[in-house]
């Protein structure tokens, strides 16, 4: 045995390189961790695409290859193919069902989802990766925020794969483990199904830790003062004073707005073309009563119901059942309509709210 071999011995380390295929429960933990961040975000793109109600739940993180993967997953798939170019340096597949794939296509054209093609061509693809590339835009800024820095992507390539008869390839790291992360995905009453990330384990271990790494660049000292409960002990007049935390770093108590310096009308602001297309429901009621069910079953056609207005009195403008304003009917080309005679004070609408 060589001196240097002895000297690792002593160390307690081995001459033998450490195998990088392989990977700790704890990276396992940090990659589910960071997959459901990233991939709760790529939900909510998706259904703001879609119209529909997505969820997606919480990942399953194991170890896999090449060739369990074609063994465990014998159907057709469209393959997703997201490269990292930086912040993060590599590569990773996203692996949904060719029907699930159908479903998302049919409800971007405008359908209900129930309409599905025979079979993905061109234009089914290219509408799937357009999906694909919003999800994972909005997941890599996620990423971005989990790192504390920026985080791109490459626009994402697809494909369809058939694991019955091929195995994955797409992926240049040409390592027989793989990190396979499972999710299942449902999409209101149509799809209830399960979608796959796949991870070069090199990649994947790149990406725990980062994660790793910040939770172990500033760890809190075992006698370090917590500012909550150093306030909570003090006389209130000592309580505006900085707290002192580990490391001097000076933390300084929440300040909070008294209640009567809130204004309590609503301020307009320079945001407010971000919302104008948004649609709000009209209506115009001409006035209300009550009617025990005794009565309501006695109505029959022609029966004249009393309302607790009086003839010619405004009637009310609603906006999703909200009073705005007051006005009168009027009839345009044998068209009912109500022209604005008074649009209530910001006092009274705000009271109306209540």
């Amino acid at each position: 045995m060589s001196q240097e071999e002895i000297d690792l011995l002593l160390k307690g380390e081995s001459s033998k390189p450490q195998d990088t295929t392989v990977i700790s429960d704890l990276e396992k933990d940090a990659i589910g961790e960071i997959c459901n961040i990233s991939m709760g975000t790529a939900a909510t793109t998706l259904s703001n695409l879609i119209g529909k109600k997505v969820e997606i739940t919480t990942p399953r993180v194991k170890l896999t290859t090449r060739n369990q993967l074609q063994m465990d997953y014998p159907m057709p798939y469209v393959v997703v193919n997201v490269r990292y170019t930086a912040g993060l340096i590599g590569e990773n597949l996203f692996v949904i069902k060719e029907r699930d794939a159908a479903v998302i296509v049919d409800l971007m054209m405008g359908g209900d989802g129930s309409n599905l093609p025979e079979e993905l061509n061109e234009l089914h693809l290219s509408a799937i990766s357009e999906a694909m590339n919003q999800m994972m835009g909005s997941a890599s800024t996620s990423m971005s925020t989990i790192f504390n820095k920026t985080v791109n992507i490459s626009p994402p390539s697809l494909r369809l794969v058939n694991f019955a008869e091929e195995q994955i390839d797409d992926l240049e790291d040409g390592d027989e483990k793989l990190i396979q992360v499972n999710f299942k995905m449902f999409i209101e009453d149509l799809v209830d199904s399960e979608m796959m990330q796949i991870l070069p384990v090199k990649f994947a271990k790149e990406i725990s830790r980062g994660l790793l790494g910040q939770l172990d660049e500033s760890p809190a000292p075992a006698n370090a003062e917590v500012p909550g409960e150093a306030l909570e002990s003090r006389p209130l007049q000592d309580r505006a004073q900085p707290v002192r935390g580990g490391g001097g770093v000076p933390v300084q108590p929440v300040q909070f707005v008294p209640f009567d310096t809130i204004p309590t009308q609503p301020k307009e602001t320079a945001n407010l073309t971000l919302i104008l297309d948004v649609s709000l429901q009209f209506s115009v009621e001409l006035g209300r009563t009550h009617k025990t069910i005794k009565e309501i079953l006695e109505l029959g056609p022609g029966s004249i119901v009393e309302l607790e207005k009086l003839a010619g009195e405004p009637v009310d403008v609603l906006v999703n059942g909200k009073p705005i304003a007051k006005g009168e009917v009027v009839v345009i080309d044998e068209n009912y309509g109500v022209r604005i005679t008074e649009i209530l004070s910001s006092a009274e609408r705000l009271d109306k709210l209540q």
